[in-house]
């Protein structure tokens, strides 16, 4: 029986688009590792394409497109358990209704998935804020924390808890966040990741890029050294809002000396 660990592949098979036309690709095989971006316009079909893949689709949405697992159809309890999904989606919402610490978030947790290993917990704060600058605390209310150190919060659990293979996110683009250690981790822990994104960063950092438009994918872009120079750039160019948000944030006044830059 396949497990949630010996999950070589994800394949995506070729729905329909909004009138009904047929997808224009074969097939797109995930790995181990992989690191996706998909882009395109407000109401292309990014979101309904990792829709897809979190339910393990076997045309039964409204795409038409097909999930396979090692080149077969999903294992049931894969769909049905929850506890046993490999896939974790982590979209825009990311409000905590419940009124808990971030230990008892984090513990219940663990109970739902009868892990005993208690040491995870910390593990996971520290992983968390690997990705964010406003450190995270065991004992801090999760209504309390700010957009990006929830979703940071919730990408560490989904790491080191929930330990899935696999692991989509809905817009990255969070000033709270940093999205290169992001990227990073979730290559060095051989995850199969994709993120939906507006954010060129996010997009020039992952290895191929799937183009959406009219609900189908337009096309797949897998750019090797071709956008190097441009990456750094723009890296470059984050690192420098960053700084400024932060300045911003601590109260400063940004303007011009005569170089052109802020100061």
């Amino acid at each position: 029986m396949t497990s949630s660990n010996s999950i070589l592949s994800i394949t995506v098979l070729p729905g329909k688009s909004k009138n009904g036309t047929a997808e224009n690709f074969s097939e797109i095989i995930l790995s181990p590792g992989d690191v996706l971006s998909i882009v395109g316009a407000t109401g292309s079909g990014k979101t309904a394409f990792i829709n897809d893949i979190e339910v393990l689709a076997q045309g039964d949405t409204v795409t038409g497109r097909i999930i396979l697992v090692n080149g077969q159809n999903p294992p049931d309890d894969f769909i049905r358990d929850p506890s046993k999904k490999p896939i974790a989606m982590i979209t825009q919402n990311t409000k905590c209704l419940a009124d808990l610490t971030v230990h008892e978030f984090l513990e219940m947790h663990l109970r739902s998935r009868k892990i005993s290993d208690i040491s995870l917990l910390e593990k996971t704060i520290q992983t968390a804020n690997k990705f964010t600058g406003e450190k995270i605390a065991a004992g801090m209310r999760i209504c309390s924390l700010s957009g990006g150190q929830t979703r940071s919060l919730f990408i560490a659990d989904a790491v080191i808890i929930s330990n899935t293979p696999i692991i989509l996110l809905d817009e990255l683009e969070n000033a709270g966040i940093f999205k290169e250690k992001v990227i990073e981790e979730l290559r060095q822990l051989r995850k199969t990741t994709i993120f939906v994104t507006h954010d060129p960063y996010v997009a020039l950092l992952t290895d191929r890029r799937i183009v959406m438009e009219n609900g189908t994918v337009k096309c797949i872009l897998e750019p090797g050294d071709l956008e190097k120079d441009v990456l750094f750039r723009i890296s470059e160019i984050d690192k420098e809002l960053s700084a400024m948000r932060e300045r911003i944030r601590g109260g400063e006044l940004l303007f011009e000396n005569k170089g052109g830059t802020s100061v």
